[in-house]
């Protein structure tokens, strides 16, 4: 799935200049790789928003720069941690024919048996780098967890992929696993103590049979 963005070559570089693009809703953004020499430029933030909506995080953009369109992929951007609202972003020219590395993101799916038995999912891995050409990169990878038991773990190698990506992970890497119930210490354990002299009688105060 592609979708066309419309971009304008960025000429001036100033902060002042940067201010007044994102004041007048856009991004500042740069673009490089695959048979283009990298430039700035700056796009729409509503419709960058709307075509990362269309395509998700790793699909492929029909960037329209000057005239020339340019398959890209999003490979990088920065947000603006009060606002949360994307301040740059950069655009990686790709080859359609040719793979590349993405980030994508777990999902884990289904209810665990595990969970429902007490026990606490704990998930160590939450992307995966995966290689592949980019209209093969997924945008996200369930893991379905429906059968984890309390104790269990599941692992690089638990993943079932098709032919289109390669995962580039070991395989022997956890993913998630569920962890036992917690136990809380208990002043009685409610346990039978055997009869019998204790080992050290020290400070122990006794009675003479002769009292």
């Amino acid at each position: 799935m592609t979708a066309v963005l419309q971009a304008q070559e960025r000429k001036e570089f100033r902060g002042s200049a940067l201010t007044r693009i994102r004041r007048d809703g856009n991004i500042p953004a740069v673009v490089y790789g695959a048979k283009l020499d990298s430039k700035s430029i700056y796009v729409s933030e509503a419709d960058f928003t709307k075509v990362i909506r269309k395509v998700g995080r790793n699909g492929v953009i029909s960037l329209d720069l000057g005239g020339n369109k340019h398959n890209v992929v999003l490979s990088d951007y920065q947000a603006d941690p009060i606002k949360h609202e994307v301040i740059h972003v950069d655009f990686l020219a790709v080859d359609m024919s040719k793979e590349i590395t993405a980030n994508v993101r777990i999902n884990l799916v289904g209810d665990a048996p595990g969970v429902k038995d007490g026990g606490v999912m704990q998930q160590s891995m939450h992307e995966l780098t995966v290689t592949a050409t980019p209209d093969n990169i997924p945008q996200s990878v369930d893991i379905d967890v429906s059968n984890l038991q309390v104790n269990e773990t599941l692992t690089i190698a638990d993943i079932q992929t098709n032919s289109g990506y390669a995962i580039n992970e070991g395989v022997e890497e956890v993913i998630a696993s569920i962890l036992p119930p917690r136990q809380e210490a208990e002043i009685n354990s409610g346990e039978e103590q055997e009869p019998g002299t204790p080992d050290n009688e020290e400070g122990r105060e006794t009675k003479s049979s002769e009292e």
